[in-house]
């Protein structure tokens, strides 16, 4: 005399569903997701409309694999695609051209930058005579102070 149980499957599909997504949740692979879709779809569905549960269970296995090797690849591709590193702040400064505000006074002087902003600059190695309006390259940045050098004179062949 024990009771039919199947009438209560679909709260272990429910379930099943939701331990599903807390997995995805820690692991953000969108595997887990694609199988927890698969058992609310597949498991869920054909409970609903009355289905037994063989067919609950292949149809749970057959979605979640459809969405495995269908829709997982396009997802991944569209989020990998969007985590290219773009340099920001202080990091997008390092190769910036600039031009030099006032001639250098022992190594110190100020440079007007390409992206507009103005930074008191040191200038590195030795002086080549660098005049207002002369091009310049930021190499470091340091604090307030950028570290600059004249740009790298192009190769002549003769």
């Amino acid at each position: 005399m024990l009771p039919d149980l199947t009438q209560y499957l679909w709260i272990v599909w429910l379930v099943l569903a939701l331990i599903f997504v807390i997995i995805e949740l820690l692991t953000l692979e969108f595997t887990f997701l694609m199988l927890g879709a698969g058992t609310l779809i597949g498991g869920l569905g054909v409970n609903l409309i009355g289905g037994p549960w063989w067919a609950q269970v292949l149809a749970a296995a057959a979605i979640a694999a459809l969405l495995l090797f269908t829709i997982r690849p396009l997802l991944l591709k569209a989020l990998h695609r969007s985590s290219v590193l773009h340099p920001t702040n202080v990091d997008a400064l390092y190769g910036l051209g600039g031009r030099v505000m006032a001639p250098f006074v022992e190594g110190a002087g100020s440079v007007k930058l390409d992206n507009g902003e103005t930074w008191t600059a040191r200038l590195i190695g030795p002086d080549p005579g660098l005049d207002a309006g002369s091009r310049v390259v930021v190499t470091a940045v340091r604090g307030a102070t950028v570290e600059v050098a004249p740009p790298p004179q192009p190769a002549t062949t003769d």
